[in-house]
């Protein structure tokens, strides 16, 4: 499967942003799907996940409250809805893939990548 990670940009902080990450190759449904980031200096880390049919999530503790995982099936897209954005949000945001069926929140968990979004979050 091939990712492509869309909308990032620059924001004040309390601002909001809608990420997406299109997928073309096998049949997306088949795919347990991830959000992570990275900032400059900084370990890429967790931010949510979401089953293959998109009952179950997951979040990092640090966006719980403010960031919505979803998947459209159909448009073979999931999305990440970030609100109430905050300076230390700033980073390059990842979109994973795996098969599987159980929620994971390693990157070494995941074998397919998006290429990254950049979010800048302004104070």
């Amino acid at each position: 499967v091939q990712l492509q990670a869309s909308g990032g940009g620059l924001v004040q902080a309390g601002g909001s942003l809608r990420l997406s990450c299109a997928a073309s190759g096998r049949t997306f449904s088949s795919y347990q799907m991830g959000w992570f980031r990275q900032a400059p200096g900084k370990e890429r880390e967790f931010v949510a996940a979401i089953s293959r049919g998109g009952s179950t999530t997951n979040y990092a503790d640090s966006v719980k409250g403010r960031f919505t995982i979803s998947r459209d099936n159909a448009k073979n897209t999931v999305y990440l809805q970030v609100n109430s954005l905050k300076p230390e949000d700033t980073a390059v945001y990842y979109c994973a893939a795996r098969i599987a069926s159980v929620l994971a929140s390693q990157p070494t968990d995941y074998g397919y990548w998006g290429q990254g979004t950049q979010v800048t979050v302004s104070s």
